[in-house]
């Protein structure tokens, strides 16, 4: 098999889908306009079949067609979340019998499923067949699988342009998931640019197509991903499991198995359509998420247990879920709501949310209040006060979504509700909600007992079913809401891409002046760790704290740590190791922050200096409103009432510190490093911070909490660094194995990313191991410039040696960005792997004809850059292609002199390939089908370029010759470009000349050139007479009447009877082209 194409891949997932049960059906055999995307009769069929005994008419169904076709596909977004409501959740239909009750339809039969209730008024759309009373009839019982499911492939829809999507899964005439394939034995294909063919193409040219659609796969059957079609890239994952139940996930070709298995089994893909994906109420963003196959399992599995032990039957632990920090937990406790909502068995429940803090109730209730149409109740409250949940509870039977925190639940909190539907889901469960037992307090008026806020919580919600979401599982979480239903660890959520790995530097010994002092801190945090709840215990404890702070807080060791801090954290910005610069610093009390502030901003008073932004950025009108001006450095702190009146001020109100919170996400602002001691440790989500410095004993179990803060994914982020000051290694080690034995070895050591750099500085060098770099190293900026070109033109020798170099100083670079602060790399690696950096970036800017990896030199190298680009005589390589597009003249004769006037042949043939693939582009906006020739002969002449042998590298005639036939080419390029003069007809007319004369050929007969010339000249008449409005090309109406005048119009001249469609679809697709780009 070793032609493993496209072609091959789209059969055997043909094959699978066969396998699952979606009969394949050859798009060419279906009966349909070309822009027809609905297969009616399959959607006609099953609601015939469906609601037969409810005696659905024809006229009914051709109004649900009318009402699914007339949704605007231009209004992408918004038609694919109505049709998508419709779908998910069904609709009234009014009966065209106005004595008939309303019918309740659903496009898809969902028998087999956990059942739910009926829609109540108001809650699902109406469509009218003929506008009779509203009454809902109860047709529940008519349930039968009744749906049709169909893959069909190689489907020709027409829209702003043809376009054939590789297979299509239909249930019901509804085209609900598109796949796209591409070759995996391709190298230089990936499965992105399926994703962008989907997302970008099939979006603008089909959106007819695209409105329906639930889901999208991208595969080449190595990877293999799912996502929605309004998504980033980043945000398609894999689906990974059949069951759910599991242990080894699936990489590579199996995950294709797994995900046709998993998520294309009948009833999990009934599922996800029904419950699991997810449109907001409003949404500025064109937000829709799909389910990860994670939050799918969880979801399903903890209502299933929540079920089996709900009160008064069971004992009310509906479970534990035990979620990676960052894997996307809060859109699990949607989901479960969605299905506990909509479910018959629970009765419309009421469901109270519960956080530990603030911000985290915020981040739920801003993402729960705007999501009531998806959980199907009005009533998502964020509650205010004791009294205020009280209000919303009593006298409520049913439904509702209230969110709280666990601190309104107190002594005083009577009994609010002894209903037994009342679900009550607590968010981060370890911290705060299980804290029952009592505290024995002796005062003058005699014993006092207190208990934690969970008791009161119990208390008050006696036959409430508890369930619990946590990220770090404690023994005793698992007493309060039973034992773990299901888990996604670190080490699933780091393979599946939806986190980033934790790397570990120590760099303790660097601010410890004394030994003995280093093993006190390491028994004392021993201690800390497994602290108990005696009073003798925490009476020793705060004894060993004090002690404690006294060694931390030694100002000689805060001197120190500032010093190696400022150290460290400047040599990550100069080397671009950070993305944006962002880092926590969290210090174990107060005072010890305020005097680390102290000592940075001593070093560094730079930092504590007020800029509107970061240095260099550009603000648009809407970052100028939002960015405020802010100090590099901010301690993060409640104000403490003896504080100094310096701290008092800057630490500021509550409103200030949310406004920092504001600042600290924005990627522009100047606030770069936070300084923190308990705030922000939690549910705190900056995806470009990278960086976390601790200098602070942390409880076991809060440690996974405060190290996931730099495991976020964000574009160009790799891996997350934790640096340590106080030797939480091994503590870090044991808070992973505590709760699976896989996470054990979640973070690397930084000395791994040590010796990868040191590897690759190696492998480089052997492959320039002929080349002399000396220049780079000791001569002037001029000379280093020239010793680079000629290292990027060494590097170009083959097309292999060329990926190879690419893909090795890639590979560093990862690498280097994670220790670029460790002493263990010498200041000739460093000297070595910018030399690499700055090659790389060349090379890239002459392939990819822009280098995004420019900003990521080393700021030494660009200034020397920059300073010999100053001087006379200096190769223009560095300057070309950055003029503006609008203002150089590709073809003209002293543009291509400056070219031959480089010296370096492969980079000339670099700058001339990107100049012709720039001509061509042009062109192809112009005259559509000469374009495409042209493209086609520069790939040829590519590809045999790209195959040359290295001995045959050194005859320099094969550059000189593929030189030269780039510039001849480029020369037929500007004749062609001049030669509708030379006809008598303007450019446009030419392009349908050169139509015309293809398909003369094509078909094999002779026309005369005269004719020839005026049956274009009537063409162009024609096409202008009917493009006149703006919308043409989407009205139906306007594209029949330019088919029928161009039928007219070829018989009237005289033009042989060929495929008319073929001639249509050419001079709509050029008269489209040409509009479209004159228009912009």
């Amino acid at each position: 098999m070793s032609n493993f194409n496209e072609a091959a891949l789209e059969q055997a997932i043909i094959e699978l889908l066969g396998q699952q049960g979606y009969p394949h059906v050859l798009g060419s055999t279906l009966d349909r306009a070309p822009h027809e995307v609905l297969i009616k009769e399959d959607l006609r069929a099953y609601l015939n079949k469906r609601y037969q005994a409810d005696g659905i008419t024809e006229a009914e169904i051709v109004s649900v067609i009318n009402r699914l076709d007339r949704l605007p596909a231009a209004d992408l977004y918004d038609s694919n979340r109505s049709i998508h409501k419709l779908v998910a959740d069904g609709f009234l239909l009014k009966r065209e019998d106005r004595s008939k009750k309303d019918l309740y339809v659903q496009l898809i039969d969902y028998a087999g499923l956990p059942e739910q209730r009926l829609p109540e008024e108001g809650e699902v759309e109406s469509i009218d067949a003929n506008d009779p009373e509203h009454q809902v009839a109860n047709n529940t019982a008519a349930y039968g699988t009744a749906n049709i499911y169909k893959v069909v492939n190689q489907l020709e829809v027409e829209g702003k342009e043809l376009r054939i999507p590789d297979a299509i899964l239909y249930i019901n005439g509804l085209p609900l998931v598109v796949f796209e394939f591409k070759s995996a034995v391709r190298e230089e294909v990936n499965i992105e640019e399926a994703y962008k063919q989907l997302t970008v193409r099939y979006a603008r040219d089909i959106p007819e197509l695209m409105k329906y659609n639930a889901l999208c796969v991208i595969s080449d059957g190595v990877n293999s991903r799912m996502g929605s079609l309004f998504a980033p890239y980043e945000f398609y994952y894999t689906w990974r499991k059949v069951t759910g139940d599991e242990t080894i996930e699936q990489d590579g070709i199996n995950s294709l198995h797994t995900m046709i298995e998993g998520l294309f089994d009948h009833t999990r893909l009934r599922e996800v359509i029904r419950h699991f994906i997810y449109f907001p109420d409003t949404s500025k963003r064109q937000e829709k998420i799909v389910c990860r196959y994670p939050q799918f399992y969880a979801a399903n599995k903890l209502y299933q247990n929540i079920l089996r032990h709900r009160k008064p039957e069971g004992d009310g632990k509906g479970g534990t879920y035990f979620g990676a920090t960052g894997c996307g937990k809060s859109y699990t406790m949607m989901f479960l709501t969605r299905l506990l909502m909509k479910s018959v068995e629970f009765e419309s429940p009421t469901i109270v949310l519960i956080t530990d803090r603030t911000d985290l109730d915020d981040q739920l209730s801003g993402q729960f209040t705007g999501a009531k149409g998806y959980i199907g109740d009005q009533h998502v409250i964020s509650v205010e006060s004791r009294s205020h949940l009280r209000e919303l509870l009593k006298g409520r039977n049913s439904g509702g979504v209230f969110l709280t925190t666990i601190h309104k639940f107190t002594e005083d909190t009577e009994l609010l509700t002894e209903r037994s539907n009342v679900i009550c889901i607590s968010d981060e469960a370890h911290r705060s909600q299980i804290n029952l037992e009592q505290k024995v307090r002796i005062t003058e008026k005699g014993v006092k007992r207190t208990y934690g806020f969970a008791k009161y919580l119990h208390d008050s919600l006696p036959n409430a079913t508890f369930v619990g979401f946590t990220g770090t599982p404690i023994d005793a979480t698992l007493d309060v809401f039973g034992e773990v239903v299901d888990s996604y660890t670190m080490t699933e959520s780091v393979k599946d891409e939806i986190t980033v790995r934790i790397v570990y530097e120590g760099r303790a010994a660097k601010v410890v002046l004394d030994n003995d002092k280093l093993k006190e801190i390491e028994d004392y945090y021993n201690d800390c760790a497994d602290q108990g709840a005696s009073d003798y215990q925490i009476e020793e404890s705060k004894k060993a704290s004090a002690n404690m702070n006294a060694i931390l807080g030694d100002p000689d060791r805060i001197r120190a740590l500032a010093i190696d801090f400022v150290h460290h954290y400047e040599q990550r910005v100069a080397e671009g190791a950070t993305l944006k610069g962002k880092a926590m610093f969290v210090c174990s009390s107060r005072e010890i922050a305020y005097r680390f502030w102290q000592e940075v901003v001593g070093l560094r008073p730079q930092w504590n200096e007020v800029l509107v932004a970061e240095e260099g950025s550009e603000l648009s009108e809407q970052e100028q409103k939002e960015i405020k001006p802010m100090e590099r450095i901010k301690m993060i702190m409640t104000r403490g009432k003896d504080d100094p009146a310096e701290l008092y001020d800057m630490l500021g109100t509550k409103e200030y510190r949310k406004t920092l919170d504001g600042q600290f996400k924005n990627e522009k602002s100047n606030f770069k490093i936070a300084i923190v001691v308990d705030m922000w440790l939690t549910g705190f989500d900056v995806p470009f911070l990278d960086t976390i410095y601790i200098d602070k004993p942390i409880q076991r179990h809060n440690l996974i909490q405060t190290i996931s803060r730099v495991n976020r994914k964000f574009e160009g982020k790799e891996k997350g660094l934790v640096v340590d000051y106080i030797g939480i290694k091994k503590q870090m080690n044991m808070a992973l194995a505590h709760y699976n034995k896989a996470d054990q070895q979640n973070f690397e050591e930084i000395a791994q990313s040590v010796i990868v750099v040191k590897d690759h500085i190696d492998l480089l060098n052997k492959l320039f191991h002929g080349f002399d770099t000396t220049p780079y190293f000791s001569g002037s900026p001029l000379e280093q410039l020239n010793c680079l070109n000629r290292a990027a033109e060494y590097a170009q020798v083959t097309d292999k040696i060329e990926k190879r170099f690419m893909a090795l100083v890639k590979r560093l670079k990862a690498a280097f960005d994670i220790c670029s602060g460790s002493e263990s790399i010498t200041q000739d690696d460093r000297d070595r792997i910018h030399f690499y950096l700055a090659v790389r970036s060349i090379v890239f800017k002459l392939t990819k004809g822009n280098a995004p990896d420019t900003a990521q030199m080393n700021a030494r190298v660009r200034e020397m850059i920059a300073e010999a680009l100053k001087a006379d005589g200096v190769e223009e390589i560095f300057k070309m292609g950055e003029e503006n597009e609008g203002e150089v003249d590709i073809f003209d004769d002293d543009y291509l002199a400056r070219i031959e006037k480089i010296k370096l042949p492969n980079t000339r043939i670099k700058l001339l390939q990107q100049l012709l693939a720039r001509a061509i582009e042009d062109f192809k906006k112009i005259n559509k089908t000469k374009g495409l020739d042209f493209s086609e002969k520069f790939r040829r002449l590519v590809d045999q370029y790209n195959e040359r042998k290295e001995d045959s590298v050194l005859v320099s005639d094969v550059l000189e010759d593929f030189s030269d036939e780039i510039i001849d080419l480029l020369q037929a390029l500007k004749k062609e470009k001049e030669s509708f003069a030379d006809l008598g007809i303007n450019i446009e007319e030419k392009a349908f000349y050169d139509i015309l004369l293809k398909l003369a050929i094509k078909y094999d007969f002779t026309y005369p050139e005269d004719k020839l010339l005026d049956l274009s000249k009537a063409v162009k008449d024609l096409v202008d007479d009917k493009a006149r409005y703006t919308d043409w090309s989407q009205r139906e109406d306007i594209k029949a009447e330019l088919k029928v005048g161009l039928i007219l119009l070829l018989a009237h001249h005289g033009y042989p009877p060929v495929d008319k469609d073929e001639v249509y679809k050419e001079i709509f697709e050029q008269a489209e082209n040409f509009k479209r780009f004159r228009a912009g």
